[in-house]
């Protein structure tokens, strides 16, 4: 209950706000300390003689002259410890020349050329390599079910007899060739 009192008495949260900002206006601003611009530029060594062990703290004084400071960092990063190539860089080898392919990872590219000779057929090298074979006799709705003669082998669902028709194709699998010819045949 004593904390309800105090948030009655005191000041909204804005007023509070509002007061202290009124009073940083009013008070004197800050005093910086001027010991920092009165210290002098530290003694330096001369540029020449400088090693990567050495100090550089020195030529980060704020008193140094800016191109003194970079002749020295110039100095610092020329040396080999700083040039060496990380291995995370991908983009800085010279890839204007090409470097030609094992000869095992070519055989292995033999597969997608197959996959990707689809490409440059014709369309009457498409329709020979899916035309089925001159010898096995194509079932139509029009000309009926074929008889299997004794060279041909019976499929693996049925059973191996002479005189057994074989199964229909379904409809579906008739190609829009077989379905025009049958049509064909029935009109007339």
């Amino acid at each position: 209950m004593a904390d309800d009192d105090q948030e009655s008495t005191a000041p909204p949260f804005l007023a509070r706000w509002s007061q202290r900002k009124q009073e940083a206006r009013q008070a004197p601003p800050a005093v910086q300390p001027a010991a920092a611009d009165d210290t002098p530029a530290p003694p330096l060594p001369p540029v020449d003689e400088l090693t990567p062990a050495s100090d550089f703290s020195g030529f980060m004084h704020p008193k140094v002259d800016a191109d003194l400071r970079r002749a020295a960092l110039r100095k610092l990063f020329s040396d080999p410890h700083f040039n060496v190539m990380d291995g995370l860089d991908t983009y800085v080898a010279d890839y204007s020349q090409p470097d030609p392919l094992p000869p095992g990872m070519l055989a292995g590219l033999r597969q997608a050329q197959n996959i990707l000779a689809w490409a440059k057929e014709t369309k009457a090298e498409t329709a020979a390599r899916f035309a089925p074979p001159p010898d096995v006799p194509v079932m139509t709705p029009a000309t009926g079910p074929a008889q299997l003669t004794g060279s041909e082998v019976a499929p693996a669902n049925e059973p191996a007899s002479a005189g057994a028709p074989p199964v229909a194709e379904p409809a579906a699998r008739a190609s829009a060739a077989d379905t025009n010819a049958a049509a064909a045949t029935q009109k007339s």
